[in-house]
């Protein structure tokens, strides 16, 4: 499926009025005021859960590691409400389980590939992600089989400072998650 753009524009109040999804609405954003809805392919699927599994393993693995989740409605302003395929908050900074959308900013934020979708991907919302001080951005890319990874070298950094290309033999890391690390290639296995 293809992404479909609304014709009129929003806000994000009425965006989050829209309360929930349709049935058969699998992804709905507002981008730039504008409503964006898309359903993800298998390999999005595959890619999304791959990087799922290996982070709620790491959390797992000791005290203090965060909490990570799937889709989530994260308000960047009145016209940005992003839904990240996946994200990731730091200890103590989580929405509370019964808390109601949108939710924080997340620590680290996922975008898996839609080919519908890319082109936003790493045009508006990866600029309107920097923006709004997001620490560290990962773009799946499915068609190339890459991970295009943007951080802050600095908690204070005014922008992304630091980007990354990994390709399938690479992997991937970050210095906001000790120990964890993921082979590229096992993100596009299935």
């Amino acid at each position: 499926m293809d992404a479909v753009t609304a014709t009129a524009e929003m806000t994000a109040a009425e965006f989050l009025a829209l309360g929930l999804r349709p049935e058969g609405i699998v992804h709905q954003e507002l981008i730039e005021g504008e409503l964006v809805v898309n359903e993800p392919s298998r390999s999005h699927n595959d890619s999304q859960f791959e990087i799922a599994v290996a982070l709620k393993v790491w959390t797992r693995g000791a005290p203090e590691r965060g909490w990570v989740g799937l889709p989530l409605d994260v308000r960047l302003d009145d016209r940005n409400v992003y839904e990240p395929d996946i994200v990731w908050y730091r200890h103590g900074r989580a929405p509370g389980r019964s808390a109601p959308p949108p939710y924080p900013m997340p620590d680290i934020a996922v975008e898996v590939r839609s080919p519908s979708t890319w082109r936003l991907d790493i045009g508006a919302k990866k600029a309107n992600y920097e923006r709004y001080g997001l620490p560290e951005l990962w773009l799946v890319d499915t068609a190339a089989d890459v991970v295009l990874v943007f951080r802050r070298s600095e908690p204070d950094a005014p922008s992304f400072d630091v980007s990354l290309e990994l390709t399938t033999d690479e992997t991937l890391t970050s210095p906001l998650l000790p120990g964890f690390s993921l082979l590229v290639g096992e993100i596009f296995a299935a």
